[in-house]
This record gives structure tokens, C-alpha cells and sequence, in this order.
């Protein structure tokens, strides 16, 4: 692999000594979204740590849902995040991406607190947690609210930033909402100390990080650019695809919604017939996971990076990979035959 690597980088470089000889200079390609609309590659990889704490709460909600909190496997998430980060920084690495320092910051400050939350978690269900369990044999209401307001956060945090999410209605909901009195007497109280302390410290520190992203970053566009081909037709289903102007080779520069929803636009275009062959100003590759049974492997031109099973889900696997954008239609329509199901497309 590695000489055959060597091989394209002499082609690559006699190539490019011809060009100069001739007198012509070698120039990117400039991307046909506008300048506002353009996000570097890297993003592609580096965001999936940060999504990775999206899946892991959806998880941990689905979970306790049905399963006492004190099985959840908090230390096999943390250890899958910490190798999912390493995964993408070797790749970025390897590709020879910019570095983007202030995203790898970013992932090493929600990747810290996400292990030190599920370290204290995992420490105090097994103690005291597993504890009241015993005493109560069956799920108390304020089981039931932590379960809803669980599921509610992950609602929320697939659309919008998660200091933005208001942990004081759901620690509002606790006290007003489920009665403080009731059957199983010494789980409930325990519930409500364990909840209570849960809500308060994430209101708090919410605020923090809110203050500080907002003092350095500006607000990211809530959108995609998009060169699909050929251009779109009107779907009242997709009613926030915004046609920006059409191209003289039958495809368009449209917008279309970013993060969860752009998974669920790109489908729905997929099923059209239309295809991509630039997102977000790039045109070469992107990362998309996928929920596979155990024994499934993804065909090229798509290239698993990681694999990791779901802990909460035995026989399934999240299988993460690089695929060139021009495929991505394709790919997703054949998953779809399969009945496979796309996790996420990860945003530049």
C-alpha cells in the first residue's frame, strides 16, 4: 500500500513539473458554492466525536428507558470515544488535512467532561444507585421523568447546540411534575438527590461553555450548499431546499438544511435520482456511519475507518466510513435497498 502510494506521489510530482515547464500553473479548482458556504474537509472527520455525544446520550436514554441506569456500559462509551477521536485524527493526519486546532480543543473539552460525567455516573449507580434499585424492584416516577427528559435532550442537542438545551425545565419537571411521595420512598429520594444534582451542575456549566463559544465563535450557518445533479424537483416534502442558481450543465447550487436533517434531505434526494458532486465547497470525501448487523461489510469505493459494536444493542454494529461525495447518492440508495440504516452524514 505504501509503495503504491509512493508511485501516485512520483506521477503526481512529474506531472506537475511538466505543467511548470509548459508554462501552465497548476490552480485549485474553485468550488462553486460561495466563500460563506465553504467549510474545510477536515470537518467531515472531526465532527464525529462531537456527534458521537449525541449517539451515546440516545443511547443511555433508550436504555434506562426499559433497563436500570446502573447497567448502562458508561466505561465502554468512554472508551469508544477516545478511540473514534484517535481514529479520525490519525485519518486527518494521514491526508495530510489542515490541522484546525480550535476543533480539536473543542473535542478534547466535551470529551474530558463527557468521561468525567460517566466515570462519577458509572461510580454512583453502582453504589448507591444499584442500591435503591434493590430496595424498589420496579421503576419510580422520577425513573420514568429521567428516561423522558433523557430522550428529550437527545430531541433537542441532533438540531441545536447542547449548552442551548434548558435543563432547567426538565429539573422543573422533577419537583412539579412527579409527586414526592408515593410507594418505594427510599428510591425516589435517591432519584431526586441523583437528578437533581445531574441538572443543576449541566445548567451551570452550560452557561459557562454558552459564554465562551459565543465570545469566539460566530453563529454557523444553519445550512448546506449543495451541487446537485440534476437540479431537484419541487418536493413539499423538503420544504427548506433553497435553489441558489442553476448550472449550465443541467445541475444546481442549492441549500438544504445541516446537521440531523441534512441526512434526511439527502435521502429523500437520493430516491429522486438527483446526485452530489460538491457539499459544503468540497468535492472530495466524507464520512458517513452506518447501523449494520455484525457481519456486514460496506463495498468500495466506501472505506470503513472504525467499527464499534453498540453496546446496548447485541448484533449491532456502527460502522463509520470515507466514501467520495460523488457517491454519496448512490451509496445511500443502495443501503436503502439493503435496509440498512444511515446514522448520519457528517457535516463539513
Amino acid at each position: 500500500m505504501m509503495r503504491r502510494f509512493r508511485a501516485l506521489a512520483a506521477v503526481g510530482t512529474l506531472a506537475a513539473g511538466l505543467a511548470l515547464a509548459s508554462g501552465i500553473a497548476a490552480t485549485p479548482v474553485k468550488p462553486v458554492a460561495g466563500e460563506e458556504h465553504v467549510r474545510g474537509v477536515e470537518q467531515t472527520l472531526l465532527t464525529y466525536p462531537e456527534w458521537f455525544l449525541v449517539f451515546s446520550p440516545y443511547e443511555y436514554g433508550e436504555f434506562i428507558g426499559v433497563n436500570a441506569p446502573s447497567r448502562f456500559p458508561y466505561y465502554g462509551h468512554i472508551a469508544q470515544f477516545w478511540e473514534s477521536y484517535k481514529a479520525v485524527f490519525d485519518e486527518t493526519r494521514r491526508r495530510g488535512l489542515d490541522l484546525n486546532a480550535g476543533y480539536h480543543l473543542m473535542i478534547m473539552v466535551i470529551g474530558t467532561s463527557t468521561t468525567v460525567e460517566y466515570a462519577i455516573k458509572s461510580a454512583y449507580e453502582t453504589l448507591a444507585g444499584r442500591l435503591a434499585e434493590s430496595l424498589a424492584g420496579r421503576p419510580t416516577p422520577e425513573d420514568r421523568h429521567a428516561a423522558a427528559a433523557a430522550q428529550d435532550y437527545v430531541r433537542f442537542i441532533r438540531v441545536q447546540p447542547w449548552y442551548e438545551y434548558d435543563f432547567g425545565k426538565a429539573l422543573s419537571g422533577l419537583w412539579r411534575g412527579v409527586p414526592a411521595t408515593g410507594p418505594d420512598m427510599v428510591r425516589k429520594w435517591e432519584r431526586r438527590f441523583a437528578l437533581t444534582t445531574e441538572y443543576t451542575v449541566k445548567m451551570a456549566y452550560a452557561k459557562l461553555i454558552k459564554l465562551g463559544t459565543k465570545s469566539i465563535y460566530d453563529a454557523p450557518l444553519p445550512v448546506t450548499a449543495v451541487v446537485a445533479r440534476p437540479q431537484p424537483a419541487a418536493d413539499a416534502a423538503l420544504p427548506e431546499l433553497k435553489l441558489l442558481r442553476a448550472l449550465p450543465d443541467g445541475a444546481a447550487l442549492v441549500t438544504i438544511p445541516r446537521y440531523e436533517a441534512f441526512m434526511t434531505y439527502a435521502q429523500a434526494l437520493a430516491v429522486q435520482g438527483v446526485n452530489f458532486s460538491e457539499i459544503a465547497g468540497n468535492d472530495s470525501f466524507l464520512l458517513v456511519s452506518v447501523l449494520a448487523p455484525g457481519a456486514w461489510k460496506p463495498e468500495s469505493p466506501a472505506a470503513p475507518l472504525l467499527v464499534q459494536p453498540i453496546l446496548t444493542q447485541p448484533g449491532t454494529q456502527r460502522v463509520v466510513l470515507t466514501l467520495p461525495v460523488s457517491h454519496l447518492a448512490e451509496a445511500m440508495r443502495q443501503w436503502k435497498a439493503a435496509k440498512l440504516q444511515v446514522e448520519h452524514v457528517f457535516d463539513y
